[in-house]
């Protein structure tokens, strides 16, 4: 599989974590990984900074980062995670993963970037047992129609620069699209930095019904 490495971002983006977190991003991870349980896989782990924020009742934590740099951190920090963890190299739209063998699946700021949403979430339906949750907190698309457009312009320079991410993902709508059942969904406003506006950010919960159907390949 054709993987695009970004190092000059990944870097940037390890040195950033910690202020990121200071201003407010650890504490939205607290909340969408309260009340998970059993066995968890994290797409795009990135740095592994959700790792000591697992509650105790998470019995394993499959960590994928697709990204060298990025998952040299996530391993080191894995070491002293407050739940057990294995870093792997993998991305989100090919999980490591049997069908219906996680409890639950958590993105962190990462379907933003992922290089297709809807297979992303097809894979992450896949591995989740019936009745599993999707935890998430991403940014997304403005609903201000003037900063909404505005994000559109920039989103192809901004993904070369920033790792692929895209400002102006519907994700939520996506995440719906996909056949996830929302049970909770938050939208707020967060500068990930001192001198960035505020972006829109949504953090909630969704349940899988069970696996994507797969096509007959049968005679009809």
């Amino acid at each position: 599989m054709d993987r695009l490495q970004h190092p000059l971002f990944a870097r940037a983006f390890a040195r950033a974590v910690g202020a990121l977190d200071r201003r407010g991003a650890a504490e939205h991870r607290s909340r969408v990984l309260a009340g998970l349980h059993g066995s968890v896989i994290e797409i795009g782990a990135g740095t592994g900074s959700s790792f000591p924020l697992y509650p105790p009742a998470v019995t394993h934590v499959l960590a994928l980062e697709p990204d060298d740099y990025l998952r040299g951190v996530a391993e080191e920090n894995a070491a002293t995670a407050s739940v057990p963890v294995t870093v792997v190299d993998a991305a989100a739209e090919h999980i490591p993963a049997g069908t219906g063998s996680a409890d639950a699946v958590v993105a962190s700021l990462v379907l933003c970037s992922v290089r297709n949403q809807a297979e992303a979430l097809a894979e992450i339906r896949r591995v989740l047992k019936p009745g599993g949750t999707l935890a998430y907190y991403e940014h997304v698309r403005s609903n201000r129609p003037l900063l909404a457009r505005a994000e559109d312009l920039l989103t192809p320079v901004w993904g070369r620069f920033m790792g692929g991410c895209h400002l102006n993902r519907d994700t939520l709508g996506a995440i719906t699209a996909a056949g996830f059942i929302v049970e909770g969904n938050v939208r707020f406003n967060f500068a990930v930095g001192r001198l960035n506006p505020p972006l829109a950010h949504i953090l909630g919960t969704a349940t899988s019904p069970g696996p994507v159907p797969q096509a007959r390949t049968d005679p009809a």
